[in-house]
């Protein structure tokens, strides 16, 4: 269970942080002409061995880098881009976030909109665009051993269980069950390697050039990659899917029991739908030893629908959630606005060259604390971090998401 096991070892990596310590020297990571911005062409390594390639099976190439950027020149900035005339965003502890209007596209304020990050369970949103998409979600499926058996946080499916593809759905999205992206995969296409080509194939027909999938999970794999601008503007193209729209604004759902197992309720796991944010519409929740926090969130107000993502963050000092809040409280303040940029929704050209990075040696990237431990604040450009080995593996409803 690679990725299940924080690694056990004594190696300590260094870089700088969100708001690097006093005194500290501004080290800069040794990137491509390409790409300027931190993470601008890749994730950093991985902490444990989640994304090693299985055997026989080459290291993802890098992906090309737009050039210009998708969505616009200020999309390719480094750091916090606001509205010309409008006030400075609120402070968040986070690599990278996008602000943007859900209806329209406009974005509204963003930090390393581009920045290559890893998504954890954010992936689920284009997953659940095709489960919306294409399949009948009054159809019964039944579970098996291998979604019962999927690593980090499951809802409960088991094999011989009955359940309908819209049970299946609402709990992966609600409640980030990797047995139901599992299960969904497979029956979207047959097999997962062929659904995560179809989300592949996806996300660059949405003009979504920095994303990668891996795993329709979001759980961490070899090449796995987006970016805030990139799930923003899945998650809004998602949105105009209503059985998408209505899984993630549900609360709470019943779920079929199997074998001895009883029915129970699956709770959605967003704390700004559970404590009542104003307006809220839905979003998602993720979380990998990689990735670190990464958040979702949308809601609408006076007729105003926002999104907001938010990625590579930690949940001390405030949690995501409230940053998310914090965002999203400042966009439906702003007045009507020129915005910074577009989101896409459609085929755009890469316009880049391939980026020639070796995996091992590439861009330098954060080692993350441990979860739940405080991050610095600020604009954020690399991380500060000591890994030090916990053996053990890591809680179900804790770990990978």
């Amino acid at each position: 269970m690679r990725s299940r096991r924080r690694l056990a070892t004594v190696t300590v990596l260094l870089a700088l942080a969100l708001g690097a310590l006093p005194g500290a020297a501004a080290a800069q990571p040794a990137l491509p002409a390409d790409a300027s911005c931190p993470f601008g062409t890749a994730p950093g390594p991985p902490v444990d061995e989640s994304e090693v390639p299985q055997p026989g099976q080459p290291a993802p190439a890098p992906l090309p880098i737009p050039d210009p950027p998708v969505g616009g020149p200020a999309m390719g900035n480094c750091g916090d881009v606001v509205a010309e005339g409008s006030p400075p965003a609120p402070a968040v502890g986070v690599v990278s976030y996008v602000l943007a209007d859900l209806d329209s596209g406009e974005v509204l304020a963003a930090r390393n909109a581009h920045a290559r990050l890893r998504p954890a369970s954010l992936m689920k949103t284009l997953t659940g665009l095709l489960v919306a998409r294409r399949l009948p979600l009054d159809e019964t499926i039944t579970g098996t051993r291998e979604d019962a058996d999927q690593e980090g946080t499951r809802v409960g499916m088991g094999p011989g269980g009955q359940y309908t593809i819209r049970q299946v759905f609402d709990a992966m999205m609600m409640a980030s069950g990797n047995d139901a992206a599992h299960a969904l995969a497979v029956r979207l296409t047959g097999s997962v390697p062929a659904t995560v080509d179809l989300m592949n194939t996806t996300a660059r027909e949405l003009g979504a050039l920095d994303t990668r999938a891996a795993t329709p999970s979001g759980l961490d794999g070899p090449g796995m990659q987006t970016s805030a601008y990139d799930l923003a503007s899945i998650f809004r193209v998602a949105m105009r899917e209503p059985p998408f729209a209505q899984a993630v604004a549900t609360t709470r759902i019943p779920f079929p029991g199997w074998g001895p197992n009883p029915p129970f309720e699956v709770v959605n796991d967003n704390k700004l739908l559970t404590t009542g944010y104003q307006g809220y519409l839905g979003g998602k929740t993720g979380f990998t030893d990689d990735a670190r926090h990464t958040f979702i969130g949308a809601a609408e107000r006076n007729g105003r629908r926002l999104v907001v993502v938010l990625m590579r963050g930690e949940q001390r000092p405030t949690p995501m959630y409230q940053q998310a809040a914090a965002l999203l409280d400042h966009g439906f303040a702003l007045p009507s606005l020129d915005g910074v940029g577009t989101l896409t929704d459609g085929p755009v050209d890469d316009g880049g060259p391939q980026v020639d990075i070796v995996p091992e040696t590439g861009e330098a990237g954060p080692v993350p604390p441990e979860s739940g431990e405080a991050s610095s604040w600020g604009t954020p450009l690399l991380l500060l971090a000591v890994v030090a080995g916990v053996g053990g593996l890591v809680a179900l409803r804790s770990g990978r998401r």
